[in-house]
């Protein structure tokens, strides 16, 4: 993909926050996870000491928040190294993770390191639903374990549960579930169709009927406990007549950086036409503010009709670059969610048979290294 002559008019701000995706590699194998399709061609992660130049640099650049995921990062054994140097430069810390592979030794020792937030996983509220989409037999016990391991370093409780069609009616079981385990925060963010969760697009969407009941229920929790936990409701983009305001804009205030060195404006910008820097050869300072890519969606000088002459356009920013170019094959078209894209039927289209299917039979195409191979070499 060529530059489409985008012209930055206002130097951009710093990123505010970086996102380190450590590795790839995951113990399960969800079917709606976001890292490429292509993950087992992605190889060669950085070394502890690139990941130390990396923080030091984004932190100079002015980020304040860093974020550590994968896959999973707790397959990294130099974790707390990362967090620790992360909390003695300032960092407000989080680490998003699946929970397998810590035990309680382990929490502590990020504590220790100076680690501020955990993010835990869940796949559903039941043992039996959560398993089979984790991949793993063991995965909701081990789960448990954990959760109560954080909770007891005084860390925030903050769960993560991915919607889809096969645990979106579990809502109340979730809602049980973040009770029990004393959680504070709860995202309930329903599936976004990227990645893997794309390939698996007509089996994992909801019905607007599941949509509307499971929002009706967390409204309903909400004002019956209005002093208790925080529950953030995602709706999928998908059910939307605008598209979302995609990381605040390109190259605005995330950055994220790939297992292998690879720098991006978001976690699934790797599957866009476009040649990315890669933090080996280039400074993360010259990454933000003077790479091609970074520049690339930034003002509005790339935008096609009808997103150019939208008044919304500094709202949204004409959508998801990643969701133009994975559904239009061209990231500069307007995100199809919006119902001004001429490609909006590919949307209504996608709504209108998770409607009236009532028993999906496509079957789930799970996340692991073999079936990455496969659509490789399909590809």
């Amino acid at each position: 993909m060529k530059n489409s002559g985008s012209t930055l008019i206002d130097r951009p701000g710093s990123p505010l926050w970086l996102l380190a995706e450590l590795t790839y590699r995951c113990p399960l194998q969800c079917p709606y996870c976001s890292n490429p399709t292509d993950m087992a061609a992605i190889k060669d992660e950085l070394s502890t000491e690139e990941w130390l130049k990396v923080i030091r640099e984004a932190r100079e650049l002015g980020a304040v928040q860093l974020g550590f995921s994968g896959g999973e990062p707790l397959v990294r054994q130099d974790l707390e190294l990362l967090v620790a140097e992360g909390h003695k430069l300032g960092y407000y810390t989080n680490l998003i993770t699946s929970g397998i592979g810590m035990d309680a030794g382990r929490v502590a020792a990020l504590k220790q390191a100076g680690l501020d937030h955990i993010q835990l996983s869940f796949q559903a509220g039941s043992e039996d639903v959560n398993n089979i989409f984790a991949g793993s037999g063991k995965a909701f016990e081990k789960k448990l374990v954990i959760a109560r391991a954080v909770k007891d370093q005084g860390y925030p409780m903050v769960l993560n549960f991915v919607l889809h069609r096969d645990n979106i009616d579990e809502l109340e079981d979730i809602l049980a579930l973040s009770e029990a385990l004393g959680a504070d925060y709860v995202e309930l963010a329903n599936t976004q169709y990227h990645g893997w969760g794309l390939q698996n697009r007509d089996a994992l969407m909801p019905s607007e009927e599941q949509l509307q009941r499971a929002e009706a229920l967390t409204n309903e929790y909400r004002e019956e406990h209005p002093r208790g936990m925080t529950l953030y409701f995602v709706v999928p983009d998908y059910y939307e007549a605008r598209p979302k305001p995609c990381m605040n804009g390109w190259g605005s205030m995330f950055l994220t950086i790939a297992p292998d060195g690879l720098a991006l404006p978001c976690h699934s910008a790797r599957d866009l036409p476009i040649d990315f820097p890669h933090v080996r050869d280039m400074s993360v300072s010259d990454i933000w503010y003077h790479s091609t890519a970074f520049n690339f969606f930034r003002g509005d000088d790339w935008m096609k009709e009808p997103c150019s002459s939208c008044p919304e356009k500094e709202k949204d920013f004409g959508g998801c670059r990643c969701q133009a170019y994975l559904l239009t094959g061209d990231a500069a078209n307007t995100d199809p969610v919006c119902s001004k894209s001429p490609q909006h039927g590919q949307i209504t289209d996608a709504v209108a048979r998770a409607n009236c299917q009532t028993k999906v039979d496509v079957p789930l195409l799970f996340r692991n290294m073999k079936n990455s191979r496969t659509l490789i070499a399909k590809g």
